[in-house]
């Protein structure tokens, strides 16, 4: 069934949720103004705005996290207040935060009945769980998934699945899904989008937070955008609104050209990355690439094809089975991050709030983490020059506020996102590893990060970028090596490569 097919009787559905005048105040700051927002049953709204809009803190309104300062929510039309998560959940609302809270040390299925334990007399019964998650993870098209596994053994994608069936455990007439298909592969988001629609053609409403505005182009129905806490735009029509006006909507501006020119190589240019005969895991083929000062060499495949494993064998946060990595022709030692560190080669992963960042440090302690020797002498920092520093990385990443002792956790993720390149800019890179730089970042955050690579590319530093968006793979790279099952399947450039020609050869793992 099509999507149009499902949600075809949009206007003749009633209003299951309205929020009205919604304020939200927190010390020193407005989140939210006078913000008003509704859903239907049966429909998909899409939220958007840039990081730092007020997305966030709607949804945690909703969801009864925080209590507004000022406005009203109706459900059927009669005013209700949630004075906690479990006031929303009782009411049918379901939450996906983006931010996965679930147990690690616990089993998929406890964690999804975590709160509403499946009983028998008295007792919790674990076979009832196992069952019902079961039958949870087949709807999501999961079936590999034990419900007996450790959610702490399951990579990120499949922790997002279990998030899914979390909420899709109890009765929900709402469900909210807070960037959902962030860490998801195409096949994943496909059974996502059926799962969705099997929810809307039962009439669950469903409120739906993404930056990736072809994603809102299939599965929905109207958008409402916020910028700076207000609401901007409402209720406009998918059909009818195009990209261009999503992002004037969101940034305040046009944004015409999101990747900038490629830089140009000049013919004799220096490689500045060696990889020879690179075994990741036992049994697999050994990889051999260059990379040239200057040059953006994109990863592309699915999720689990092997892509940031590659990047860690390089940088040396895992030891590969054998090869040479080489930076100017140095040699590194196999398996260690320091020695990669100390060539002149930088990694921002995939997760950079688990990876990457101090969270509750200042930014800072940040942006000097990589470099932290050069700032002191006789084994004492000095603050002094790590302040000015981390001062020239604000101003050259435009960060607002400028303000170096904020912590990093306080920040958007693109604002986080460009902290962890700032370090490596601080560092003086010669080699930049790049996963999934613009993941959870907003499309002028983006941009801006495009910008930025392009930039670096001009100053002659080697990247590599890790993206399963193609459009990103392709808009940013000079040459592109295709990879399926840890190995490479094709090598080509950029310009003469499609996202149609990218997709058959990782869904099929052979060459052109």
């Amino acid at each position: 069934m099509s999507h149009d097919e499902v949600n075809s009787g949009t206007d003749e559905q009633i209003t299951l949720l309205e929020m009205r005048g919604i304020e939200k105040r927190f010390p020193g700051i407005i989140a939210l103004q006078q913000v008003s927002f509704g859903v239907k049953a049966g429909e998909v709204h899409c939220l958007l705005g840039q990081n730092g809009a007020g997305k966030s803190t709607l949804i945690k309104v909703l969801a009864g996290v925080h209590q507004p300062n000022d406005g009203e929510i109706l459900l059927d039309g009669r005013q209700i207040r949630f004075s906690s998560p479990d006031d929303a959940i009782k009411a049918g609302i379901g939450t996906m935060y983006q931010e996965l809270d679930l147990v690690e040390s616990l089993t998929v299925a406890q964690n999804i009945f975590l709160g509403h334990e499946k009983s028998r007399g008295g007792f919790s019964s674990h076979k009832a769980e196992q069952v019902e998650a079961a039958k949870l993870l087949g709807r999501l098209g999961h079936q590999e998934i034990s419900p007996s596994m450790e959610v702490g053994e399951l990579s990120a994608a499949g922790q997002q699945i279990v998030s899914m069936a979390r909420a899709l455990s109890r009765e929900v007439r709402l469900i909210i899904m807070d960037e959902p298909s962030a860490v998801l592969d195409s096949e994943e988001v496909r059974n996502l989008f059926e799962t969705v629609r099997a929810l809307t053609a039962s009439g669950v409403a469903v409120i739906y937070i993404s930056h990736r505005l072809e994603e809102i182009r299939v599965i929905g129905d109207r958008i409402t955008v916020l910028k700076d806490g207000r609401a901007v735009a409402s209720n406009l029509e998918v059909s009818q609104t195009s990209n261009g006006e999503l992002i004037t909507h969101m940034t305040g501006r046009t944004i015409s050209n999101v990747f900038p020119p490629v830089v140009s190589l000049l013919d004799g240019t220096p490689d500045i990355l060696q990889v020879e005969e690179l075994v990741i895991a036992p049994g697999q083929e050994p990889l051999s690439f260059n990379v040239r000062a200057g040059e953006v060499l994109g990863l592309a495949g699915l999720v689990g094809s092997g892509r940031s494993e590659i990047l860690a064998a390089i940088y040396g946060s895992t030891k590969p089975v054998s090869g040479v990595v080489r930076v100017e022709g140095k040699k590194l030692r196999p398996g260690s991050a320091v020695a990669a560190v100390k060539a002149g080669m930088g990694l921002c992963p995939e997760e950079r709030k688990s990876q990457a960042l101090l969270l509750d440090d200042t930014l800072i302690s940040n942006f000097t983490l990589a470099s932290i020797g050069r700032y002191g002498t006789a084994g004492f920092t000095s603050g002094k020059n790590e302040y000015q520093v981390s001062m020239e990385q604000i101003g050259k990443l435009e960060l607002r506020p400028a303000d170096p002792t904020r912590e990093a956790r306080t920040l958007s993720g693109g604002n986080q996102q460009k902290i962890v390149l700032g370090r490596w800019l601080s560092h003086g890179c010669k080699v930049l590893l790049l996963d999934e730089p613009t993941r959870g970042v907003d499309v002028g955050a983006r941009s801006e990060i495009y910008q930025l690579i392009s930039e670096l590319s001009r100053a002659g530093i080697a990247i590599i970028v890790v993206s399963s968006e193609l459009e990103e793979v392709l808009g940013l790279s000079h040459q592109v090596l295709v990879v399926s099952e840890n190995r490479i399947v094709h090598r080509g450039m950029a310009a003469e490569l499609s996202e149609h020609q990218i997709l058959d050869l990782v869904m099929e793992g052979t060459t052109l």
